[in-house]
């Protein structure tokens, strides 16, 4: 199996002033492609071989596969998260019940998954994701962790590390997190559900 970058539904430009295209052209065109072209070249031979980087996430240990593999998952689902202008400004469906539901509202769930976005020490990512009973858990994941290793199913995921950021907001974190929410495509979050 060949690992392989994920299309993007917009073009390199089309999420400013929220990511730049220079962000875009880094993040995605530079630093996802090392981690793709990093994990072909390390699972060939090994008992990860022919799997899917959910698998090798969630039963590799630390080490060069997982973190180039969690770096392919995290940022796939990632990209493939926004849109120029979204349909939605936030949930509907299962997943804004599911949010009102777990977490009171949408307001109060921004504001806790801005916290634990803001508050990860270092780098990483924080995620919404969904247990086997249907709960809601936001989660900070470190470096290239993903909450698949604790047997959640991701939905939405904010990249803090400082590459995904840097160049449009320096070391201004919250304001990067805060403007995200105005490219989340809701409807391919809810698909994930």
């Amino acid at each position: 199996m060949t690992y392989e970058m994920p299309k993007l539904p917009y073009a390199n430009n089309a999420l400013e002033p929220v990511i730049s295209q220079q962000t875009i052209d880094y993040h995605y065109g530079k630093h996802l492609q090392t981690y793709v072209n990093n994990l072909n070249s390390l699972v060939p031979g090994t008992e990860y071989e022919g799997k899917t980087v959910e698998a090798i996430v969630a039963s590799a240990p630390d080490g060069a596969i997982f973190n180039n593999a969690g770096q392919v998952l995290n940022h796939t689902l990632y990209f493939l998260q926004f849109a120029p202008k979204p349909a939605k400004n936030e949930p509907a469906g299962k997943l804004g019940e599911a949010i009102k539901r777990d977490f009171g509202s949408f307001e109060n769930f921004k504001k806790e998954f801005n916290a634990a976005s803001v508050g990860l020490f270092g780098s990483g990512w924080a995620w919404l994701s969904v247990d086997k009973d249907g709960k809601l858990h936001i989660t900070k994941e470190p470096n290239g962790s993903n909450p698949v290793r604790a047997g959640l199913k991701p939905l939405l995921g904010f990249d803090v590390w400082e590459h995904a950021y840097y160049l449009d907001y320096q070391n201004r974190r919250a304001d990067h997190v805060n403007k995200l929410w105005e490219i989340i495509d809701w409807d391919v979050v809810e698909k994930r559900l």
